[in-house]
This record gives structure tokens, sequence and C-alpha cells, in this order.
């Protein structure tokens, strides 16, 4: 129980993917790759559990609960003295999680980006 935060909520159902690449774009920790056919779940230990990838598919091959992984962000927020809207967990969540500040501002190390803002970005999985 106390070691929940370990484990993530976050399942795929590729058969359900048409490949429209909305979460490959929302995910601020590139925990999905563009595929071929459809997307690939490539870092899922990365998930932070904001929900950007589910609130955007369109046919709900990604569930994921908001909740202790984002929780967990704003923990470490707080204990390295940062403020909220400079954490790990401003992805663009649902209006009741952490997640629900700016879908394009997130930390990258110590330094914050805007999702999408070069192509070259380090942030949104172009690493």
């Amino acid at each position: 129980m106390f070691d929940s935060y370990l484990e993530n909520t976050l399942r795929y159902y590729p058969d359900r993917c048409i490949n429209c690449r909305r979460c490959t774009q929302v995910c601020p920790h590139g925990v999905f790759a563009e595929g071929i056919e459809t997307a690939e779940l490539v870092r899922a230990r990365e998930c932070m559990e904001c929900g950007a990838c589910a609130l955007n598919c369109p046919v709900q091959a990604i569930e994921v609960q908001s909740g202790v992984g984002c929780a967990w962000a704003m923990i470490a927020a707080a204990i390295r003295g940062r403020d909220m809207d400079r954490a790990e967990c401003s992805c663009g969540g649902d209006a009741g999680s952490c997640c629900s500040g700016n879908a394009k501002e997130l930390a990258c190390g110590d330094q914050n980006c805007v999702c999408n803002s070069e192509e070259d970005s380090p942030c949104c999985g172009n690493r």
C-alpha cells in the first residue's frame, strides 16, 4: 500500500490504436513513440499518470488513472523547493488533478521548456 507509487495505472491497448499520434505529442515524458501501424509504448516506467494521453486518445486505446504518480511528482517538487507550475506534473490532465495546468509547459531536468516550441526541443520525448 505505501509503495503504490512504484506502480502506475497506465494500460495501453494497441489493437484499438488508429495511429493518430496524439499520445506521442502530449506525453511530457516520451512514454509513447510513433510506430508504423500503431503508437509504441516505449517508456512505460516514465509515466507519471497525468492522464494527458488518455484524455487525448479518440479511441480509448489508453487508460490511466490520474493519481499516485502525479501526486508523487507534486511531493517531489515540494521537497526540491520547486513551484507546482514548474513541477513535472504540469501536463494537462483533468481539472481535478494536479495536472490541470498548462498542457504545454513541463520540466526537463532543471530547465523548463515549452512542449512543441521547437522541433529539436528536449521535451515531449525528443531527447
